[in-house]
């Protein structure tokens, strides 16, 4: 039936982008790793350095995870082209909108795995540390932190990935003045790094009795968990501890002592602070793991003099360095500054949806290295 045949011809043609994209994923590579780390847990010692085989085991779970979705994808194909079958068969166009629509996921699901290939850095599998800071202006920016907080604990939840709180900072009035998330999730650095940057917003304040538009601005900085198989050198002569009593969501269970952490690296300058866990000692341990994350990424990047270029924020946090404008008056709008991929939907985004800015961030800088 021709009200088919154009379903069928496109569904054929999916077949070599599909083995292409395997190649590129390197699904071939993913199934002998995830035999063999198989293999490793069925080792009676397995769990007796429970650290390592918790790793190990997160690792093979993303290992599957990464192979099930491809084979989902082979699957789907095959589903629809069987379903084509039967209905030319029976001649029956009642299955046109079912085809039309799973051929549309199918669609989507491809180039949403192709972004996947782009995600080649050395850090981009593993999970995002998130630091976000109020910009200059008081309650108006403490609130447009803790509204930016919402949105990419939203995001990450979407995604399928956990979310806990690091560090919290209550803001003056409403709000906060800084806080830090861990996101965990396969990819999760990957995709959060499109996220650095100043983010400004603009509205009608609700803290302005004359209902005045304002605008706001906030940091966001993000780099990745690194585990301990990353050597950085870190000197105990170069840091700087200071423990202070914690405050806020996360921290209210050890405010009577002062067991929240902060280390500065003196060399850069490089600033972290962790009040999450119960002691002294558990949050200086994420301390040294977030110092330990910024000064890989300043290795990494070659800029050991240049921290702003790893930090991605280190700007002003103000007008003219913005990546991205939220706008809430007199027109809705997000815009990001250095794709011009922009939505209407501003509610849908800031309940999450980012997943459209952080794709053509992905395709955009992907362009510009080539």
């Amino acid at each position: 039936m021709v009200e088919y045949d154009q379903y069928k011809l496109a569904l054929n043609a999916l077949e070599d982008e599909i083995n292409e994209l395997g190649k590129s994923l390197g699904i071939d590579n993913v199934k002998k790793q995830a035999e063999d780390m198989e293999k490793e847990t069925m080792n009676p010692d397995f769990y007796s350095d429970m650290e390592k085989s918790q790793k190990v085991l997160k690792q093979l779970k993303q290992l599957k995870g990464k192979i099930e979705h491809f084979e989902k994808i082979g699957s789907e194909r095959e589903d629809l082209l069987t379903i084509i079958e039967l209905a030319e068969e029976e001649d029956d166009l009642g299955f046109l909108d079912e085809v039309k629509s799973g051929f549309e996921k199918l669609s989507a699901d491809i180039e949403t795995t192709k972004l996947e290939t782009l995600l080649s850095g050395p850090y981009d599998k593993n999970d995002a540390i998130i630091t976000l800071h109020a910009g200059a202006g008081g309650t108006e920016a403490q609130d447009w932190a803790s509204m930016l907080l919402r949105m990419y604990q939203m995001w990450a939840e979407k995604r399928g990935f956990s979310v806990s709180t690091i560090d919290y900072i209550d803001g003056d009035e409403a709000g906060i003045k800084g806080a830090t998330i861990l996101i965990e999730g396969d990819n999760a650095y990957g995709y959060a790094k499109c996220e650095k940057g100043i983010h400004r917003l603009v509205r009608i304040s609700p803290f302005d009795s004359a209902g005045r538009r304002h605008t706001s601005f906030a940091s966001v900085e993000v780099m990745p968990d690194i585990d301990d198989t990353i050597e950085v050198n870190i000197r105990p002569e170069d840091i700087k501890m200071d423990v202070f009593r914690a405050s806020g969501a996360g921290g209210q269970h050890v405010n009577k002592t002062s067991s929240a952490v902060r280390l500065t690296h003196i060399p850069t300058g490089v600033t972290v602070a962790c009040q999450n866990e119960r002691s002294q000692f558990q949050n200086k341990d994420m301390c040294m793991k977030m110092l330990k994350a910024k000064l890989a990424e300043i290795a990494e990047a070659e800029h050991k003099e240049k921290i702003e270029d790893i930090k991605g924020v280190q700007k002003e946090i103000a007008w003219g360095s913005q990546i991205r404008s939220y706008v809430f008056h007199p027109y809705t709008m997000v815009k990001d500054h250095r794709t011009n991929f922009e939505v209407g939907n501003i509610g849908a985004v800031m309940d999450g949806d980012l997943d459209g800015f952080i794709n053509e961030y992905l395709r955009f800088n992907a362009h510009k290295e080539d």
